[in-house]
């Protein structure tokens, strides 16, 4: 008998920091107090216990000084803490305030395309404009709320209907479009006009009532004339039987696109939202960063990455504005934030009214701390461009979309700005879809074992196996779903849209 020998196994760790510059570390297990814990080749002593994705400190923090995480302050201390200690909104507070002047200090040039990395591809539909889906789907968009169940009953029977050719027929019911004023309602027709205009709509029916205040004439002039083809228009008030003019109209347009075929395109032609929601203390260590890689490797290849949650950058903007590719590009981030955070202060509240409760319950202490974790999902592209609300698309590389944090509306949003697939980060899980296949992101494995039918990519891989290679499974993962393989929020019929509401109601 031959005797085998094996190296040792080297044990998990169980907190992990950023950086060397850190003031804490992140338990990767809930910890007891009283343990000794190794934090890179440095022994800890535990004077509370510390749950999974909360902060322990790794060096002394006086009272009044920065607390450091991603190398950067996420706030400050409200009192002296100690080595070992439990390190969250019991001892730490923002430094968030209003709004700020920033200084220019040059544009960012784009980041080198990696010639060694092997070219991608995806099979994706091919509009005549040359911009391309990921999916040929019908979709039905309400000018008012009062249409909504109109519009979801002709969207089952246009299923019911469809070709093979045809992946789905939507309806994206909302309760606007009638009672708006001014910016407010522009910002729903906008937002509307927009999502007729994504790639992954092969078919449109803009159903309107008729009395409404978003009126079909005027949404159809922010159509352009040659996308007009693909596109119906039913005034409900104006037909006998409405039910059967739209089915009449919902065949016309199952008819143009039963012809429409998926081919092999570039990385190039994909259009990436990315967005974060649920997350805990995990997502800037393990999901966000993950995401970051997605967006650098498809700007890289000449595509298109969308950031957008404006007041979850609040207290990381200078990293952003950092990498602004012009003056004109910096001028307009540091305005957007700025603008947003009057909102907030014009409104009575203070701008650091965040995170939410499930944040803090998973360990984030300041917005700081999540914005800091947040724009990881940005990697390290330059920004070529920033749009506002409603707003689409107009060049490649990464762009900063006008959107608030709210999951529904920012999502919606980043539809409306042309993504054809938007990943989502979440440490805590959501079933929420948008318009286009909406990627659910684990920040941790315990997340995407217990919620498998949410989730569609485990990012605490990222601890077992490294960043790099979880990027290349990733990928993959992204191309397959590019190509036609549902996402989870498809498989759940998980599809919906929210508008930003900011004005009065009539």
């Amino acid at each position: 008998m031959v005797e085998t020998l094996t190296a040792p196994v080297a044990a998990p760790p169980v907190a992990i920091r950023t950086s060397l510059e850190d003031d804490v570390a992140v338990a990767l297990r809930p910890l007891e107090a009283g343990e000794d814990v190794n934090v890179g080749g440095q022994v800890v002593h535990l004077l509370d216990a510390v749950g999974r994705g909360h902060k322990f400190a790794v060096a002394p923090i006086a009272a009044g000084a920065p607390v450091r995480r991603y190398r950067a302050p996420i706030g400050l201390a409200t009192r002296d803490i100690a080595v070992g200690e439990h390190v969250h909104v019991h001892n730490v507070k923002t430094a968030l305030a209003g709004e700020r002047v920033y200084a220019f200090a040059g544009a960012q040039a784009d980041v080198a395309q990696d010639d060694a990395r092997p070219v991608r591809t995806f099979k994706g539909y091919v509009r005549p404009d040359g911009s391309v889906g990921t999916r040929n789907e019908l979709w039905i968009l309400p000018t008012v709320g009062c249409v909504g169940r109109l519009g979801e009953r002709l969207a089952q029977k246009g299923n019911a209907m469809a070709s093979p050719g045809v992946d789905a027929v939507n309806a994206f019911n909302h309760p606007f479009g009638c009672s708006q004023l001014g910016a407010d309602l522009d910002g729903t027709a906008a937002i509307l006009a927009s999502l007729a205009l994504n790639p992954n709509a092969g078919g449109v029916l803009l159903l309107g009532l008729g009395c409404e205040s978003n009126q079909l004439d005027a949404l159809l002039t922010r159509i352009p004339e040659e996308r007009r083809g693909r596109l119906r228009v039913l005034r409900a008030q104006s037909e006998g039987d409405e039910f059967a003019a739209g089915e009449k109209l919902i065949a016309e347009l199952l008819g143009v696109m039963a012809g429409d075929r998926r081919e092999d395109v570039p990385l190039s032609k994909l259009r990436l939202g990315v967005k974060c929601g649920g997350s805990d203390a995990m997502s800037g260590l393990t999901a966000n960063p993950l995401i970051g890689l997605m967006a650098d490797a498809v700007t890289q290849a000449g595509g298109a990455a969308i950031l957008t949650e404006i007041p979850e950058i609040f207290g990381a903007e200078t990293l952003l504005l950092e990498r602004a590719t012009s003056r004109e590009v910096f001028d307009k981030l540091s305005a957007l934030v700025n603008s947003f955070k009057r909102y907030f202060i014009d409104h009575g509240e203070p701008v650091s009214e965040n995170p939410s409760p499930g944040n803090i319950a998973g360990g984030i202490t300041t917005l700081e701390e999540k914005s800091l974790g947040a724009v990881q999902k940005g990697g390290l592209a330059a920004i070529h461009d920033v749009i506002g609300y409603g707003e689409r698309l107009s060049t490649n590389g990464l762009t900063v979309l006008e959107a608030p944090g709210n999951d529904a509306v920012s999502t919606t949003a980043l539809a409306a700005a042309g993504a054809t697939i938007t990943l989502f980060s979440t440490g805590r899980g959501t079933p929420l879809g948008s318009p286009v296949p909406t990627l659910k992101i684990a920040s941790n494995s315990a997340l995407a074992q217990h919620k498998p039918g949410w989730i569609d990519f485990d990012a605490g891989m990222v601890l077992d196996i490294g960043m790099e290679a979880a990027a290349e499974v990733l990928l993959d993962r992204i191309v397959a779903i590019a190509s036609g393989e549902p996402a989870r929020n498809e498989s759940n019929d998980e599809r919906a849209i929210g508008i930003w509401k900011r004005g009065v109601t009539l």
